[in-house]
């Protein structure tokens, strides 16, 4: 059969890569076209559009690159008409996927969303086009099926793909592949590292590098033999970082090796997003924060309706990992927040502890395969 998927970002990327490999092991024969990055390519898809070419972040970005936004639905309709698959299958990317969905249900297409948009925080409102328009919602967060079936729609969880993701990169792991980390990076395996993940857009990066670094600084004057790592986004090069890790001596880059680094991480600071859960995972006690322009910020504070920003708080639906937004996620309050986090004591206990009701939270691996399996059951029916 042939499918057509859009993915948008470096984890719908990874996500969707392991749906592809399990809908292969169902459907030896099958033909895709997709939108992603590098990972769906290597997973057998033709790629159409990569990630790094599309990636918009902000009001402002919107406004002005309107005509890239148009342009880019103009193809994608005219590609998925050329192809003609027997399903369209989108993965998270809200934005324009859902826009998408409304345009492929009028063409009589099959539509599957993979990993949900985030309607119980903004708009609820929106489930109504869900339901108009998406013939099966595979959801990932446990409280997603019962905040759908108030709307009188029922999706199906199918568990948390970061499960599988992170099991695959620790069931590669060796003596040889620790040696060859350890060597390579220029890191000491006997000094506590602090993760610094700044997300993985451009301006994304612009607005929260220069504060962690700054923040991690003022902790090794606290911490001498602390080791500072910043991990580098895989779409993005080196040149990038260059500009704002030049004042800061002795801070590493480890560039597309996130997991490498939280698995031997002693603390992080991350951005808020899907960094989050993938740190909590880890068993990294973390410090989460976020900045932004007032414009926006004011604008998403009145769209969204939930009490935390960190996937780790909505989950367990308590502050289990402190939240610095705006004026807060600067270098002296940062570092305040980071440096217990970074010594054994009571907040770090506390946070390792709660990781683990988190796991049980996110239900059993193999969510890829469960995904793969109701896509290829419902085409099949």
């Amino acid at each position: 059969m042939k499918y057509y998927l859009i993915a948008g970002e470096a984890s719908g990327d990874l996500h969707a890569s392991n749906l592809l490999r399990e809908l292969a092991k169902l459907d030896a024969g099958m033909q895709v076209r997709a939108w992603g990055g590098d990972a769906v390519q290597a997973a057998g898809a033709d790629l159409r559009r990569h990630y790094k070419d599309h990636a918009i972040m902000g009001l402002g970005q919107v406004l002005t690159k309107l005509p890239t936004i148009w342009g880019n639905f103009r193809f994608c309709k005219r590609d998925v008409q050329e192809f003609a698959p027997d399903a369209l299958i989108l993965v998270d990317y809200s934005g324009f996927n859902l826009r998408i969905a409304r345009w492929a249900k009028g063409q009589g297409l099959r539509v599957f969303y993979y990993i949900s948009p985030q309607v119980w925080a903004t708009r609820a409102r929106r489930v109504e086009s869900v339901k108009k328009y998406v013939d099966a919602m595979l959801v990932i967060l446990p409280f997603e099926e019962e905040f759908y079936a108030r709307y009188g729609y029922k999706v199906h969880f199918v568990g948390h793909p970061l499960l599988d993701a992170i099991e695959q990169y620790k069931s590669a792991q060796t003596a040889q592949t620790e040696a060859n980390f350890w060597q390579e990076s220029g890191l000491n395996a006997d000094k506590p590292i602090l993760a610094l993940l700044p997300g993985s857009r451009r301006q994304e990066i612009r607005s929260m590098l220069p504060a962690m670094l700054q923040a991690a600084e003022n902790v090794k004057k606290e911490m001498p033999d602390l080791q500072i790592v910043v991990a580098g986004a895989p779409a993005l090069n080196e040149a990038f970082y260059a500009s704002f890790l030049g004042e800061f001596s002795g801070v590493k880059l480890l560039q597309g090796q996130t997991y490498a680094l939280l698995s031997r991480s002693t603390a992080a600071l991350v951005t808020s997003g899907t960094a989050t859960l993938e740190t909590a995972l880890f068993g990294v006690p973390q410090l989460v924060c976020y900045r932004t322009s007032w414009l926006f910020y004011w604008l998403v504070r009145w769209l969204i309706h939930v009490p935390f920003i960190s996937l780790v708080n909505l989950l367990l639906q308590r502050a289990v990992v402190p939240e610095m937004l705006q004026n807060d996620c600067a270098p002296a309050p940062l570092a305040a927040q980071l440096l217990p986090l970074l010594q054994e004591g009571e907040e770090r206990r506390a946070q390792i502890a709660a990781y683990a009701e988190l796991r049980q939270l996110l239900g059993e691996k193999g969510a890829s395969q469960r995904a793969a399996e109701l896509i290829y059951s419902f085409i099949q029916a």
